[in-house]
């Protein structure tokens, strides 16, 4: 636990360590757990530093939680580096709630939003927290008020900064342009040379894929289906 003697007591050293072998390994990517800390679970000062040696000092490309971010110092500062970065955090609402007692608007998920910070839906510990996916979205409707197209870019996140083989399916992200074998002009997602690409690239198979079903679920609605 985050929360540990251990793990309050040794976490710069913790941070120090992972920076000194991400030099050795520099193709490893690096997620963390940073930031699964409350007021009253910890000392005040222990909600100061987490997520921002996670990020500066070990150079995490992902991290789980993220909750105590509007206790670090500086979090604005953290916030727009975070985004700058595009570091990823993995929304764990279900268990933000059940073990840290946070909700509601006391989450930081519209804030991380706020400020463009990448983020996803997961379920932490499904056998614990007795969660699933579907779950997760709808807590994020119902208690954050997220709409549907930011559901959307929540899964696309997922893969853009999952740490799977290949190249993405994007040449810019932002814009959700396609990269040339994709685009229109090559036929598109279906098309034979996006298809051959996306079987040399596990990342864009998987985008491909998830766009494909939002045009069908989109279609399907849109019918009255």
């Amino acid at each position: 636990p985050e929360d540990d003697r251990v793990s309050m007591g040794d976490y710069s050293l913790h941070m120090r360590i992972i920076a000194f072998l991400r030099e050795l390994y520099p193709d490893v990517s690096v997620a963390l757990h940073a930031g699964e800390l409350a007021p009253g679970l910890v000392p005040p000062e222990g909600l100061r530093f987490h997520i921002r040696e996670a990020v500066g000092v070990a150079g995490a490309r992902r991290i789980g939680h993220g909750v105590d971010v509007l206790y670090e110092n500086d979090p604005d500062a953290l916030l727009r580096l975070m985004a700058q970065r595009r570091v990823m955090v993995e929304i764990n609402l279900t268990s933000n709630d059940v073990i840290l007692g946070v909700t509601g608007a006391r989450h930081p998920l519209r804030t991380y939003l706020a400020y463009r910070v990448p983020v996803a839906l997961s379920t932490d510990d499904e056998g614990v927290s007795r969660s699933e996916m579907t779950l997760e979205y709808r807590k994020a409707v119902e208690e954050q008020g997220v709409d549907y197209l930011t559901l959307k870019a929540m899964a696309r996140n997922s893969l853009e900064y999952a740490f799977v083989e290949g190249a993405s399916l994007w040449a810019d992200y932002d814009h959700l342009t396609p990269v040339g074998a994709c685009g229109e002009a090559a036929g598109g997602l279906e098309g034979a040379s996006c298809r051959a690409y996306a079987a040399a690239n596990e990342k864009a198979r998987l985008q491909a894929s998830l766009e494909l079903d939002y045009r069908a679920f989109e279609a399907r609605v849109a019918a009255g289906a």
